[in-house]
Parts: C-alpha cells; structure tokens; sequence
C-alpha cells in the first residue's frame, strides 16, 4: 500500500486526519506536518495498530575503499 493521508473537514471546521500505509511512529510526521500547514493544533489522538508495528527498512551493504595515489614525479 502506499503512503496516504486521508483527510475529511466538517462544515463545522473540524478536521479528521488518518494515514494509511505508514507502519511505526513515522505516521505522527504526517499529522504534524498537517498540523503545521493548517496552522491547527490536535485535540484528540487514536492509534492504529500500525502504530505500534515495526516498519521494515531495507539497507544495502556498501564497503568504501580507499587507495592512495602518487605522482609520477611528485611528492
């Protein structure tokens, strides 16, 4: 699934947020990035269980070498 941010505002100006396809704490990134460009403030929170999973992280082995070069010639 991919990441979304379902949002729903009430004519009362109420605003309800939920992200989809987040797994850990990450989703509460999404919310205050909201929170900040709505210039609003959260007065009630509920998690889902996707909060309280672990999200997989892939990570590639990469080994760095170093060499070292001298001019011919040079120092």
């Amino acid at each position: 699934m991919s990441k979304q941010l379902r949002i729903q505002i009430f004519q009362d100006g109420q605003i309800q947020a939920e992200v989809l396809g987040v797994k850990g704490k990450k989703c509460t990134d999404y919310i205050s990035l909201l929170e900040e460009l709505l210039e609003a403030e959260i007065i009630e929170s509920q998690y889902t269980s996707a909060y309280y999973e672990t999200e997989e992280v892939h990570v590639e082995d990469i080994q760095a070498h170093s060499i070292t070069i001298n001019k011919k010639g040079g120092n």
